[in-house]
């Protein structure tokens, strides 16, 4: 299994000719990964990446419910996804399709999986295209960067749930 880069905390590996797979450890509780990943309030906050402004983050959190999260980048401009969900299992496995909306034949099956691990979490994306061409093009894309920046701002806000807010003390 070739790794792309692990030059910083997510490793990249390509497990098959259609498949990309993620893996990071985060120093939070998996609960609190899932529910940055799963809360609209919060997506807005890490999914650009610092690259733009989270303008939508839509969540239907049920088996058949749809997700689409937008973009707009510093430079204006707009980058769009949506999916559906296809398994939940709260605090432990996601599974849903996505769509690359300026691309949208190349639609991709992610499975995540949120682990306990000693200190913290885990989380595994796993990433299923439909052929090696859009598992390359996803790949080619830059995706890694921006992803890098993205699960490191998943796991700031994370941290900050590990805190009390003055409104809720």
């Amino acid at each position: 299994m070739p790794t792309l880069v692990n030059k910083h905390s997510a490793v990249v590996t390509l497990p098959t000719d259609t498949q990309i797979q993620i893996s990071r450890d985060f120093n939070v509780p998996k609960e609190l990964v899932y529910r940055a990943w799963t809360t609209p309030e919060l997506v807005k906050r890490w999914w650009s990446a610092g690259h733009g402004t989270v303008t939508i983050a839509d969540i239907d959190l049920k088996i058949g419910g749809m997700w689409r999260w937008v973009t707009v980048t510093d430079t204006g401009f707009e980058v769009a996804f949506h999916g559906e969900y296809r398994e939940l299992i709260p605090n432990e496995r996601l599974v849903c399709t996505e769509v690359y909306e300026a691309m949208p034949e190349g639609e991709a099956l992610n499975s995540l999986i949120f682990a306990d691990r000693e200190g913290g979490s885990s989380l595994t994306l796993l990433v299923q295209h439909s052929c090696q061409e859009h598992r390359d093009g996803h790949v080619n894309s830059g995706m890694e960067s921006g992803m890098q920046s993205a699960l490191a701002m998943l796991e700031a806000v994370a941290l900050e749930l590990l805190e009390p807010t003055a409104v809720e003390a």
